[in-house]
Formats: C-alpha cells, sequence, structure tokens
C-alpha cells in the first residue's frame, strides 16, 4: 500500500484556457497593437504623474499626494493583466496556470478596491479645498493622508483575501475554458461546477461595499461642492472651482461605471461575452486615459512635467 501510495503522480489543478479573441483571429492583431500602444501610453503616462508628484516641491499637497497612489494603482493595473493578455493575443499559447490565475484575480481585486477608496479620499480632499479653504492645511494634514491610503491599501488587501478563500475552493469539474482576457472573479464563479451561491452573495456584498459607498462619499462632496460653488458670485472663481474638479468627476465616471455593470448586476444576467470586453476597457483604458486626464486638465501638472523635462534634457544639452 505504502509503495501504491508513493507511486500516485500528485494531483494538480490544470491549466486554464483564455479565451479572449480567438473565436474571432480576424481581432487578434487589431487588439494586439491597440493594448501594445495602450499600455505603453499608460506606462510613461503614469510613471511621469508619479515622478512629477514626488520630486516637484510644488506639487506636495495632498491632491497629489492621492494622485501619485492613483498613478501607481493604474501602474499595476495594467502590469497585472496586460502582459498576459499580450502574449495570449499575439501567440498560439492561451494558456494560464492555476497558480498564476488566482495571483492575477486576487492583486486585481485587491487593486480595484483600494482606487476606490483612495478615489472617495480624493473627493473629500476637493471639497475641503472649496468649501473650507482657510482650515484646508489643518484638515487635510500629512497624517490624515497617511491614514486614508492606509486605509485604502489595507481594506482592498483585506477584500481579496475574502474572495481569494472562497474561488480558489471552487472545484471546475474538468472545465478549462475561461471566457475572458485574463483572470477575473466573476468569471471563475461562472465557470465552476459546484453551487456558487455563497460565492455570488460574498461577492455582491463586499463590492457593494467597496463601490457604492465610497460613491455615495463623493457623491455627497460634489454635492456640497455644487452648493457652495452655487454661491460664489464671480464667474472666474466658479470656473476655476469646476477645474479643479472636472478631473476628477472624468476619472471617477471611467472607473465606476464599468465596474457598476461588471458587478453589481444579478448573476444570472451575467454575460461573460460582454463581460470580458467591460473588464479589458477598465483594465487598460481607464488606466491609459487616467495621466492624461489630469494633464491635460491641470495646469500644475503641466508645469511640472515641463520642468522635469527641461531638467532631464539640460545635462545633454538639449
Amino acid at each position: 500500500m505504502r509503495r501504491d501510495n508513493q507511486s500516485l503522480p500528485e494531483r494538480r489543478p490544470e491549466d486554464f484556457i483564455l479565451l479572449g479573441v480567438s473565436d474571432r483571429p480576424w481581432l487578434e492583431l487589431p487588439l494586439f497593437a491597440v493594448l501594445l500602444v495602450s499600455y505603453v501610453l499608460a506606462m510613461l503616462g503614469n510613471i511621469s504623474i508619479i515622478l512629477v508628484s514626488r520630486l516637484d516641491p510644488r506639487l506636495g499637497s495632498p491632491m497629489y499626494v492621492f494622485l501619485s497612489h492613483l498613478s501607481f494603482l493604474d501602474l499595476c493595473y495594467t502590469t497585472t493583466t496586460v502582459p498576459q493578455i499580450l502574449v495570449n493575443t499575439g501567440t498560439a499559447r492561451k494558456t494560464i496556470s492555476f497558480g498564476g490565475c488566482s495571483v492575477q484575480y486576487a492583486v486585481f481585486h485587491w487593486l480595484g478596491c483600494t482606487e476606490c477608496v483612495v478615489l472617495a479620499a480624493m473627493a473629500l480632499d476637493r471639497y475641503v479645498a472649496i468649501c473650507q479653504p482657510l482650515r484646508y492645511a489643518l484638515i487635510m494634514h500629512g497624517a490624515l493622508c497617511r491614514r486614508l491610503v492606509a486605509l485604502a491599501w489595507l481594506s482592498g488587501f483585506g477584500n481579496s483575501l475574502v474572495q481569494v478563500a472562497l474561488t480558489v475552493r471552487l472545484p471546475f469539474c474538468g472545465r478549462r475554458v475561461l471566457n475572458n482576457f485574463f483572470c477575473e472573479v466573476p468569471a471563475m464563479i461562472k465557470l465552476s461546477c459546484a453551487d456558487t451561491t455563497l460565492n455570488d452573495a460574498t461577492l455582491a456584498v463586499l463590492v457593494a461595499f467597496f463601490v457604492l459607498v465610497p460613491l455615495a462619499l463623493i457623491l455627497l462632496s460634489y454635492g456640497l461642492i455644487a452648493r457652495a460653488v452655487l454661491r460664489v458670485r464671480a464667474s472666474s472663481g466658479r470656473h476655476k472651482a469646476l477645474g479643479t474638479c472636472s478631473s476628477h468627476l472624468a476619472v471617477v465616471s471611467l472607473f465606476y461605471l464599468p465596474a457598476i455593470y461588471m458587478y453589481l448586476q444579478p448573476p444570472s444576467r451575467y454575460s461573460q461575452e460582454q463581460g470580458k470586453f467591460v473588464s479589458l476597457f477598465y483594465s487598460i483604458i481607464t488606466p491609459t486615459l487616467n495621466p492624461f486626464i489630469y494633464t491635460l486638465r491641470n495646469k500644475d501638472v503641466k508645469g511640472a512635467l515641463w520642468r522635469l523635462l527641461a531638467q532631464t534634457c539640460r545635462p545633454c544639452g538639449v
């Protein structure tokens, strides 16, 4: 018996096949080109935002501290998913290991929930800056910013831990084809052959908490900001106040609308075909657009970028 047990091969989970657009071969080359260009732009844009926020002393306010963390999150977002998608789209290899898949959806959900809290902290910062300008430095001090950032990262990690613990134990009964571009919890739950009521309920509750609570705080902050702005008589003052908020509102819309569509619909209505393209949007398009939204709408960031470029080119004699 002992010899027989030792001779048995160790059973390991099989690799998953990421379908992507392999059922539409004519789409693979254009998609590869778009993803590659978007990935490069996302890297350049977010790294630039992080550098200018950290190196330029004029961008030392809490707003830019949160912005640098948002850019770091977007940088990690794209790095978690896009290289795998590029490999699967550009080659005949369409697989991902069980361990790689688990790490991918764990990190992806960690980053997503963290970004929800960071966006809410940025809305709070804008509310204090516009509605309590004389007390801004007193309220938004460095210690509070560090606590808000720590809360964002730790709460996102806690959510990811719960999701991984519930998802990694699901049996798949030989089902290996994942109709998605990368591993994500809703797609993994859909693939399982077991009763997923607990997984669906836990996912709905946690995502509702991380999406709806920060979104409610963001809407409340901007409701109070709108009321304060309407009281400003000078049109220049209104435009200045709205200018500081428009970039953040655009980023919030790009992030929350796909997330609400993806995670807050009943499991019975979840469509893997539509879901995989929505996932692709907020995993690459949103992180690519975010730095450009902040750069094009923010004079301070544009000025800091030009100063950084000037300092970089000066030793080269350019």
